[in-house]
């Protein structure tokens, strides 16, 4: 599955996402992009979920009509250490994630 890590989420991450195709904006050039720029640009390349830590998306964006589904991962700090453990959870919920899902992930 591609995946794009969001800006705010640490690009070491991508690593642990082991069996998918982890891309960050960065590797894109789509720094600085609104959300609604940045998910149409996800749908018309090929990207299936935005993984992020950006718990508002959801309530900012018509993510059905995007096609794309996002995976707030949920830590009290945004760092590395805090959000590996939530990996395995975000790895299920890939399993069955559909266009337009938002899944968050709780540590």
């Amino acid at each position: 599955m591609r995946i794009l890590l969001d800006e705010c989420v640490p690009r070491p991450l991508r690593g642990e996402f082991v069996g998918h195709t982890v891309r960050t904006i960065r590797d894109m050039d789509w720094a600085g992009k609104k959300n609604g720029e940045l998910l149409a640009l996800m749908a018309g390349a090929g990207f299936k979920v935005l993984l992020t830590v950006d718990q508002n998306l959801r309530y900012q964006q018509n993510l059905a009509a995007a096609g794309v589904a996002v995976v707030v991962l949920i830590a009290r700090k945004n760092r590395l250490d805090q959000l590996v453990p939530l990996v395995s959870s975000a790895m299920i919920a890939l399993v069955g994630i559909q266009p337009g899902d938002v899944v968050e992930i709780v540590a």
